[in-house]
């Protein structure tokens, strides 16, 4: 569930051939990924300039999705695509616009992060801390749930980066949330925030969610624990994907809230890459990059054995080169399962073309 990386990929040799040290290099670059932060790293210059911009208009009229359980999602004939938080290349991260946009797009599922507040509110939100993505400064972990929803999580999005060199007109929902700027048509200042899992939850009760918890044992035992106790209080049991690349954490949940389908977490998914071991009993969805630091991760050969062992491979992309009509194409002609895609728009078009 990590957004956009911005990095071209060359062509490598598939994992299958990895031995010695290439599969050392492969396993270093999987476990990278724990740590990465989403999109390009943010400059440091911030342009005076004073013009501005009209906010795109969103769209209201959502649709029933083809599938609103996990079982009948995976039950459909076709792959499916994921709004990767909220569709990350063409909304704000992680907010409710963006979910509400990829919604009315026809996505299949909805894809988000989740960690509590400094009051034990689990919150939509990738970074660790909001930096990145809005006016102010800190770890989610030490703010309000009340401090982290009045900050604008649309702050520094543009159409082609969450980034701090662009001119001022480039930041076409800057200072929506804060009432600066009047919404897009359909939409609420409110819509901008950053907010808590339980209002995606509701605001979209026919969707599956595909759920990140972020952060690492023992730190992240709580959110895991605060998301296990929603699933049951809002009985989202046959809703949710969940997932985390600490398989403690996973685990924990996993634990607390039986019968959720669980995504293999950092150490089983390498071992399914690398040696081939089958993830836990139950774990039936990898979700995987393509690629990863020039080492291929996703190929034709990966594909056929992840259905040979039963299982389904959902892909995010994480890319510039892959998140393209090209190159979804490419991975759906790969046999992959799903497309869990930042520029969720282009996707389904993508897949409804083939279908």
């Amino acid at each position: 569930m990590l957004g956009r990386m911005g990095r071209p990929v060359a062509p490598q040799p598939p994992l299958t051939s990895f031995t010695g040290r290439a599969r050392g290099t492969a396993l270093g670059a999987l476990t990278a990924l724990a740590t990465l932060t989403l999109g390009a790293a943010a400059c440091s210059s911030d342009d005076t300039s004073s013009a501005t911009t009209t906010p795109k208009d969103s769209t209201t009229t959502v649709a029933r999705p083809a599938a609103s359980t996990v079982s009948a999602l995976l039950a459909l004939d076709r792959p499916i695509v994921l709004a990767h938080a909220g569709g990350d290349n063409t909304s704000p991260h992680d907010t409710p616009y963006g979910f509400n946009t990829s919604a009315a797009l026809g996505v299949d599922a909805l894809d988000m992060d989740v960690q509590l507040s400094s009051d034990g509110v689990l919150v939509v939100q990738h970074d660790a801390t909001v930096d990145r993505t809005t006016e102010a400064t800190g770890d989610v972990a030490s703010m309000t749930y009340d401090q982290l929803h009045a900050l604008d999580a649309g702050y520094w999005f543009t159409e082609t980066c969450t980034c701090k060199d662009q001119p001022e007109s480039a930041y076409l929902y800057r200072g929506v949330r804060t009432g600066a700027k009047p919404p897009p048509k359909g939409a609420e200042p409110d819509d901008f925030a950053i907010t808590s899992f339980e209002r995606i939850a509701t605001d979209h009760p026919d969707f599956v969610l595909n759920v990140e918890i972020k952060g690492k044992a023992p730190a992240a035992i709580p959110a895991a624990a605060e998301l296990a106790r929603l699933t049951s209080t809002l009985h989202l049991t046959d809703r949710l994907v969940v997932t985390s690349f600490d398989d403690a954490v996973a685990d924990a949940y996993s634990a607390a809230a039986p019968g959720v389908q669980i995504t293999p977490g950092l150490g089983a998914s390498t071992a399914y890459v690398l040696n081939g071991t089958l993830p836990p009993a139950g774990q039936k969805i990898l979700q995987l990059p393509p690629s990863y630091e020039n080492i291929e991760v996703v190929t034709p050969a990966m594909v056929a054995k992840t259905h040979a062992d039963g299982l389904v491979l959902w892909v995010w992309p994480n890319d510039a080169e892959w998140e393209t009509a090209e190159g979804y194409t490419k991975l759906l002609d790969m046999g992959v399962d799903g497309l869990n895609a930042a520029d969720p728009g282009t996707a389904v078009k993508v897949v409804r073309a083939r279908s």
